[in-house]
């Protein structure tokens, strides 16, 4: 095996990114290593057998504040607008999701200004000054009947844990919006890239100081050589210490696309079924990729404890769990230059602008250390 400066464990979003840069700034080469048969991690999407573009882990809505990010991106994808919204099945009505005005309009049938919603939710939420956990946190800020109508069976769903047992944080990353914006997120740059993820890092890696070596284990290959310069580690950071404190526990997801022959079946590209079905949501991408295609295909999306890891739980006991773990990463840092980033290497949810600028912080890392 040749001579690399650096070993990329990971073809996803956090390892190509590192790749590229390396080669771009320092004119450093890498080799990229990942289990599965293709590059992009969670972000690869695929035609289907259809011929629709499908994601194949699930959506993946792009979004940032940050327009030096996107100006970074764009050299290797050009843009379309994310029509990204999302609505929530419950009562037998579909309701914009998160809940804004239009919400609070159909749920309670009856106007609303900004002012007036939030006194009325003022009136209704259930006041709590040691908030706990997730259903506390819902509960204080819309009350008991939204709370069961739009959070309570999607949260027993998606995590298979009463909200009681959750951190407030589980319920708190969604809004609650005084305004008519049905947009699933107000980020200020909401794009998706015009021929898709995969294409967009297949571009970004398309480089002669940059090597991919696909269906490969990081334990086939870790003590066969050591890279000039470091390692960047994005796999589950247990795995990479053999598990020495026990297993992170992770919820995992199964999809099952569905072929219809319509332009489009849904009112929008996904839709929350939180009282509704087995699956927690249906996802018809073909709203966001913009694919002139007569049939559609949906993804219908069920919850699970086993399988690849998507969604670290985040309880309190899990993440004392991975501080244990994190004080061997910060040493093995130290003693060997090995670099633990993205969602699986720091036990962390983010979304997909997060985890490049994850991993431009990375490198910014492995450079300067390297410089030091």
């Amino acid at each position: 095996m040749k001579d690399y400066d650096l070993l990329i464990v990971g073809a996803g979003p956090v390892g190509c990114v590192v790749a590229e840069r390396a080669a771009t700034l320092k004119g450093w080469s890498s080799l990229i290593i990942d289990k599965r048969d293709h590059i992009a991690g969670n972000c690869y999407d695929r035609h289907h057998e259809s011929g629709v573009l499908i994601h194949q882990y699930g959506p993946h809505y792009f979004r940032t504040n940050d327009k030096n990010l996107l100006d970074y991106l764009g050299q290797f994808t050009g843009w379309i607008p994310g029509n990204y919204e999302v609505k929530s099945f419950t009562n037998g009505e579909y309701f914009p999701f998160p809940i804004n005005l239009l919400t609070l309009e159909q749920f309670f049938k009856r106007s609303f200004t900004a002012e007036e919603a939030e006194a009325f939710l003022n009136e209704i939420r259930i006041p709590n000054d040691n908030i706990q956990n997730s259903e506390e946190f819902v509960l204080s800020r819309v009350g008991k009947e939204m709370y069961e109508a739009f959070y309570l069976g999607y949260t027993l769903k998606q995590w298979d844990m009463h909200p009681t047992e959750l951190n407030k944080s589980v319920c708190g990353r969604i809004p609650i919006r005084f305004n008519r914006d049905i947009r699933y997120v107000d980020h200020a740059y909401q794009f998706t890239p015009d021929k898709g993820f995969t294409a967009m890092f297949t571009r970004m890696i398309d480089n002669p100081l940059i090597d991919v070596q696909l269906e490969t284990d990081f334990e086939e290959i870790r003590h066969q050589f050591k890279p000039l310069k470091a390692t960047l580690y994005s796999g589950p950071v247990d795995a990479y210490f053999d598990f020495k404190f026990g297993k992170l526990p992770w919820r995992s997801l199964e999809f099952t696309f569905t072929e219809y022959d319509q332009e489009f079946i849904q009112p929008c590209v996904q839709i929350n079924y939180p009282n509704d079905n087995a699956y927690t949501r249906s996802v018809e991408i073909k709203h966001v990729t913009a694919q002139k295609t007569k049939n559609t295909v949906v993804s219908y999306e069920e919850s699970r404890a086993e399988g690849d890891p998507y969604y670290p739980i985040p309880a309190t006991e899990n993440a004392e769990l991975y501080q244990r773990y994190k004080v061997l990463a910060d040493e093995e840092n130290k003693k060997n230059k090995v670099y633990f980033s993205g969602r699986l290497a720091r036990y962390t949810y983010i979304n997909t602008d997060e985890a490049i600028e994850m991993a431009l912080s990375t490198i910014n890392d492995i450079i300067r250390d390297a410089e030091a």
